[in-house]
């Protein structure tokens, strides 16, 4: 792919995270997407999400813990078949705290869509 259309890919990715459109984030990736999630049980990688289905899940499950996220202040940075993705996250905690994150993304980008997302973020706790 041209660095151009990664761009065009990845925009509406981040467009369709930034809505809430899952069926608009499953069109963008791989059916055997891996996303290496920033938190979770699975050493050393947080939670791992495999396919559409899990990932589907998953956004359901960041759902009853993050409300109203938004992504803004995003920049990307294209090598190749990778992309390097940040971001800043704000929302609300299930309890309605804030929540005010900078976060990066690594992609790989095979056969026109997204074949992994392995995710970062600096949250921010106690005083």
């Amino acid at each position: 792919m041209t660095d151009k259309e990664i761009t065009a890919l990845m925009r509406a990715f981040g467009k369709a995270f930034n809505a809430g459109n899952v069926d608009g984030i499953l069109a963008c990736v791989t059916d055997d997407f891996e996303w290496r999630m920033a938190e979770g049980p699975d050493a050393p990688w947080g939670r791992v999400v495999r396919g559409r289905e899990e990932v589907r899940q998953a956004l359901q499950d960041r759902d009853k813990s993050v409300r109203n996220v938004r992504f803004s202040e995003t920049a990307m940075t294209i090598a190749g078949d990778k992309v390097i993705g940040t971001f800043r996250l704000t929302g609300e905690r299930a309890d309605g705290s804030p929540c005010d994150w900078r976060g990066c993304d690594l992609y790989e980008v095979r056969d026109g869509k997204i074949a992994y997302k392995d995710s970062y973020w600096k949250r921010i706790t106690g005083g």
